[in-house]
């Protein structure tokens, strides 16, 4: 897999090196495959394998996300680090009264030093977002490439683009959690004897690559803008149509594609790997009273989603603000399926989408039977959320019948004269 960098046309990226812009990899730090960059002298680029990763988190007291063990949220960044192309090769985790300077109790970095060495790791990965000033005093102690969860998330993000617009979101986070953390990439300044983007102070070049970032960012949110009016235009022309508006909401490989595919046959691309849908897609669905709503697919939520995506795609999670239902897809055989769901929920009122009417659909049922070796799956977890909730496997197709009558009903039972929309402020 390629390094994250900020997403933009070539001639871009070089004209910003050529004025002394951090290269790709320096700026923002990535889980990339290792390789033998090209350093002007000869040298070719070799790829030597995927990055080794070593997995850090904690758990301190009276988190907000204290549902969570530490264990399932150690699990899923080994997920993300897999689908990322990076190879897992220990883990390291300690309970603490709060983060530090280096975000673990000073022994236990001494720890991570000594199983870094053992496991010949190129990265440490850890469980959260690291402050600036984290992740230079972790940089200077590990001297290894230090990446924090959401850097990771950006990294994966960044590969999954493909449309105009999910480059354009992904970059402008990219950038938006750069900004703060320029500070340290330029102090291997002090270590190079010469040579083309070293000479004047470092404080200079800091200066410059702010300049040049806040510029980037101004521009990427005047160009989202533009994404934005072009996707109200869209969303007025289906309204006009007076067909009703359904969108899929969920945790992330909850099944949300494999679902949408299965109700309106769409073909998209559905993988059991995190995000594997970043841009909306909309279809008409076919309901079973004879007439049709319009189902659009989503970018799925996500433990600990990093504050700069969730501002970055703005312009598509208004399609949720648009929606007259929104469908909760969880995976019920994945055994964190209620804290899923909590932090689906907690996304919703973030984004002011709490009171939004929808409909839970218990996805994935045919692995929880399986699970249960052949008797229904244990909602108990879910609590008064599983209420009314849907139960289908979009894979076999078991439900669908079910959910569709749900759908209408719920789609019927609008009061008379409401309108799809609502006053919806995100965050900027």
């Amino acid at each position: 897999m390629g390094d994250i960098v900020p997403a933009q046309d070539i001639t871009t990226q070089t004209r910003h090196q050529q004025r002394g812009f951090p290269p790709a990899g320096e700026g923002a730090p990535t889980l990339a495959r290792r390789r033998d960059r090209s350093n002007g002298n000869g040298l070719h680029a070799t790829a030597t394998g995927p990055e080794r990763a070593l997995l850090v988190g904690i758990a301190p007291r009276n988190a907000r996300h204290a549902r969570w063990e530490l264990a399932d949220s150690m699990g899923e960044l080994g997920q993300l680090v897999r689908s990322a192309g990076g190879e897992v090769v220990g883990e390291v985790t300690q309970n603490i009264d709060r983060p530090t300077s280096v975000y673990v109790g000073h022994g236990k970095l001494e720890e991570i030093k000594e199983t870094r060495a053992a496991s010949e790791s190129t990265v440490v990965v850890f469980n959260d977002e690291l402050k600036p000033a984290q992740q230079r005093n972790l940089e200077r102690a590990l001297e290894v490439k230090v990446l924090d969860r959401s850097a990771l998330i950006l990294d994966i993000f960044a590969d999954r683009a493909r449309t105009k617009e999910g480059v354009l979101q992904v970059e402008l986070a990219q950038h938006e959690y750069l900004l703060p953390r320029l500070a340290g990439q330029w102090s291997h300044l002090e270590r190079l004897g010469g040579g083309i983007g070293t000479r004047g102070p470092g404080e200079t070049q800091l200066e410059t690559d702010r300049r040049l970032v806040r510029e980037r960012i101004s521009r990427l949110k005047r160009d989202l803008e533009t994404v934005r009016a072009h996707r109200s235009r869209h969303r007025s022309r289906r309204q006009a149509a007076q067909a009703p508006m359904v969108s899929l909401v969920g945790y992330t490989n909850a099944g949300k594609s494999t679902l949408f595919n299965a109700l309106v046959r769409a073909g998209v691309v559905a993988e059991a790997k995190p995000f594997s849908t970043l841009d909306p897609v909309t279809r008409r669905m076919a309901l079973p009273d004879g007439t049709f709503a319009l189902l659009t697919d989503t970018v799925g939520f996500i433990h600990k989603l990093p504050h700069t995506l969730v501002a970055a795609f703005r312009a598509t999670l208004e399609e949720l603000a648009e929606a007259d239902l929104l469908l909760h897809v969880v995976d019920v055989s994945h055994h964190n399926a209620a804290e899923h769901v909590q932090v689906v929920e907690e996304t919703l009122a973030e984004l002011d989408l709490d009171a939004k009417p929808r409909l839970l659909v218990l996805n994935k049922m045919d692995l929880a039977v399986h699970a249960e070796n052949g008797s229904g799956p244990d909602l108990s977890s879910l609590g008064e959320s599983a209420e009314g909730g849907v139960m289908v496997s979009a894979a076999e197709g078991w439900g669908l019948d079910l959910l569709l009558d749900a759908i209408v009903q719920r789609i019927d039972s609008r009061p008379v004269g409401a309108l799809s929309g609502s006053q919806v402020h995100f965050i900027d």
